[in-house]
């Protein structure tokens, strides 16, 4: 009996280190991750790990943070991160699966999120191509969603436009370049575009009290612009101060629509609560749709037009973005063109097609990735000096510059990814994920925009591999530091 006691401890322990040799051998390495969380762009993570034992150290690139420490224990890896959202102490804890590990990341972001790390070996060899179609019905397949329509940028242009699966997984509608989706919060460096053609052409200051421009609703505002007011450019940036960080869940097509100021005073038929200050102008960044309504009031307010038909005459129409429009609810004439909404199985919700915005900048533009892509590359461009459509180099500049606070220019989210810098926007309406990416100088970029809840999965995997295909900087790793020639 003890033989056979000793035996199995033996075995035990056996299958206890190798478990152990097992997690040192699948952690240590090079792993990549594309992450979205909530409505910002897709961001880089990069992670170089090294296993000895049970403890596990590396560097991590992409969030402002460091590694402290971390270990292994079977397949479960948890890292402790200094830095985080707001200064605050992070953690990963992955589940690794062969060349991925899934991660529940604490503290990089105000909410816990899930992202899936890749070994660089995978990445580098993996097959698969945008233009496969049967590799993307398979995509689909896999990511419980119908439909999804790509545009790529290089050298300044759309090179390539192409949609997978079906609009409607009632109908078999099938997608196409110019089936319209709902753009969701990419809808806000679009009208954040119309505000700064209203200030190149004197309607106001980009840096002016918003009380003096809003003339049909005020901003209560109280003890919190002592040291200086709401202004449109911290409103677009999303560093005015504004406390609704919620995203806007859109209304039933049959149900009353409130007007801007009952959305802002959160008085029905309003779905949510007032949009108020919780804190003076610049104290931090806090994702602010509500923020972005109070400067739509306030642009419609200045020019004295719908905005609907602001952004037509002054973006949507001077770039050629011939498939796209913010009126809400969408007009009859477009219906057949549009996208449905599906929810996170890829199944329709109810009977409703969609829902309709009537928080039409943050929120209610439908377009296509293609007309997205004419955009994207205007302010290429125009950041350039080579192209003046809507705005002047000088205008379009502020759509890039980060403000001083947060990582948010006037209307685009910056980011760095590998040796590259983007400018970019998520989006997440009811039944709806897209995601818009452009590099700052090079010429290239991508949107990707699908229709249904599951979506931001996809729309990371395509992601991928659109960096490897057309070999983008965000792949890169840095130059190495050296002296004289190689």
């Amino acid at each position: 009996m003890k033989r056979l006691l000793l035996g199995a401890a033996l075995v035990a322990a056996v299958i206890a280190v190798a478990v152990t040799l097992t997690a040192q051998s699948s952690v240590t390495g090079r792993w990549r991750a594309s992450v979205i969380a909530g409505d910002g762009p897709a961001r880089e993570i990069g992670l170089d790990l090294k296993a000895d034992g049970a403890s596990v150290t590396g560097t991590i690139s992409g969030p402002p943070v460091t590694i402290r420490d971390g270990r292994v224990e079977g397949k479960t890896i948890t890292l402790n991160l200094t830095g985080g959202n707001a200064g605050q102490q992070a953690s990963l804890t992955g589940e690794i699966d062969g060349n991925e590990i899934v991660f529940r990341a604490v503290g990089l972001t105000p909410q816990p999120i899930h992202f899936v790390a890749v070994r660089d070996t995978q990445a580098a060899n993996a097959t698969g191509s945008i233009t496969d179609a049967a590799f993307m019905q398979q995509l689909l397949k896999q990511a419980n969603v119908p439909g999804v329509s790509i545009a790529i940028i290089q050298d300044f242009k759309v090179v390539l436009a192409v949609g997978y699966g079906v609009a409607d997984a009632e109908t078999g509608a099938q997608v196409t370049p110019n089936t319209m989706f709902q753009a969701a919060s990419i809808s806000k460096p679009v009208a954040a575009m119309a505000s700064l053609r209203a200030v190149q052409d004197g309607k106001f200051a980009l840096d002016q009290d918003i009380n003096t421009i809003l003339k049909s609703w005020k901003l209560p505002v109280g003890e919190f612009t002592k040291n200086g007011p709401v202004t449109p450019r911290s409103l677009m940036s999303h560093v005015s101060g504004t406390g609704d960080a919620f995203g806007f869940p859109g209304y039933a097509p049959s149900a009353a629509l409130p007007t801007i100021p009952q959305i802002l005073d959160g008085v029905k038929p309003s779905n949510l609560r007032a949009v108020r200050l919780e804190r003076a102008p610049y104290t931090g960044f806090e994702y602010s749709g509500g923020g972005v309504m109070i400067q739509q009031l306030a642009l419609m307010d200045a020019v004295g037009k719908p905005f609907a038909q602001i952004a037509r005459e002054w973006v949507i129409d001077p770039i050629g973005m011939t498939n796209s429009t913010y009126e809400q609810p969408l007009p009859a004439a477009r219906h057949a063109q549009a996208a449905r909404a599906h929810n996170g199985k890829g199944v329709r919700s109810g009977t409703d097609p969609w829902h309709v915005y009537p928080e039409q900048a943050a929120a209610g533009l439908w377009t296509t990735p293609t007309d997205l892509a004419k955009f994207a590359i205007e302010v290429q461009l125009a950041t350039q000096g080579r192209s003046k459509k809507a705005l002047s180099q000088a205008m379009a500049r502020e759509m890039i510059t980060p403000v001083g606070v947060g990582s948010y220019a006037v209307g685009f989210d910056t980011l760095k990814q590998g040796e590259g810098q983007y400018f970019g926007h998520g989006g997440s309406n009811w039944g709806f994920q897209c995601d818009l990416v452009a590099h700052r100088v090079k010429g290239y970029g991508a949107v990707i925009m699908t229709n249904g809840d599951a979506g931001g999965a996809l729309i990371q995997q395509i992601r991928r591999l659109i960096q490897r295909e057309y070999k983008w900087d965000a792949l890169d790793q840095p130059i190495p530091r050296r002296y004289g020639p190689v």
